[in-house]
């Protein structure tokens, strides 16, 4: 079993308007989606322990690249565009999307996808269609339902059993968790369902390191 990543370690690679001008299309990638304004930059910026990592603003769509931070050598990390609502041309709009479905259905090393819905307003038809896809490609999912905060307790839990139930419609490795970056609730368990994720990528390269060394022993000999 590995140690839990230090997410406050995680770096900005490069921002790309499509799949071509991103890095080679190895390791493993875990990417963010979400409609424009339902937390994305903050989340990840909580996640990571930045204030900064990734931009934030209170207008939807800001994201307009598709954003690569690295945890470690070959985890990475995808900030997507925001689809749905967003103050910009539509032509504009139509190239993210472009750009966006792009990568979701051609991007290999993509293993994990991260839906994000304001809690008050989730499951909208663009979040159900994400996530059906994503279970058609047999890609797992983890919902946060964000801004947590924004609503009491009891509500909270009642809103999580609701989208919970609709997500069994959906089959596949569909996981809903609550999340506030403002108090922190979730963060715990993303990082752990990222460690999760990454595991497989770590322990790749722990026994190509043991591999490297043993071979440069045998030489030694």
């Amino acid at each position: 079993m590995n140690q839990p990543l230090n997410y406050r370690n995680t770096g900005f690679i490069t921002s790309a308007p499509d799949i071509r001008h991103l890095p080679n299309d190895t390791g493993v990638e875990i990417a963010f989606a979400g409609r424009s304004n339902a937390g994305k930059s903050s989340a990840l910026n909580r996640i990571t322990d930045q204030k900064s990592l990734a931009r934030t603003s209170k207008t939807p769509g800001r994201t307009q690249l598709i954003n690569m931070f690295e945890v470690v050598d070959g985890c990475n990390l995808i900030d997507l565009p925001g689809y749905g609502f967003a103050q910009v041309p539509l032509e504009m709009k139509l190239k993210w999307q472009k750009s966006l479905g792009e990568y979701l259905q051609k991007r290999e090393c993509l293993q994990g996808l991260v839906v994000l819905m304001d809690i008050r307003h989730p499951m909208k038809d663009l979040d159900q269609q994400m996530i059906s896809w994503a279970v058609e490609s047999r890609l797992p999912v983890l919902v946060l339902l964000t801004k947590a905060d924004k609503l009491k307790s009891g509500a909270r839990k009642k809103q999580l059993m609701t989208v919970r139930n609709t997500a069994l419609s959906f089959g596949g490795d569909v996981q809903v968790e609550v999340f506030s970056s403002l108090k922190g609730i979730g963060v715990d368990q993303v990082r752990r369902k990222l460690d999760s994720w990454f595991a497989p990528e770590l322990a790749r390269q722990q026994a190509l390191l043991e591999q490297q060394e043993e071979a440069s022993g045998n030489d030694a000999e």
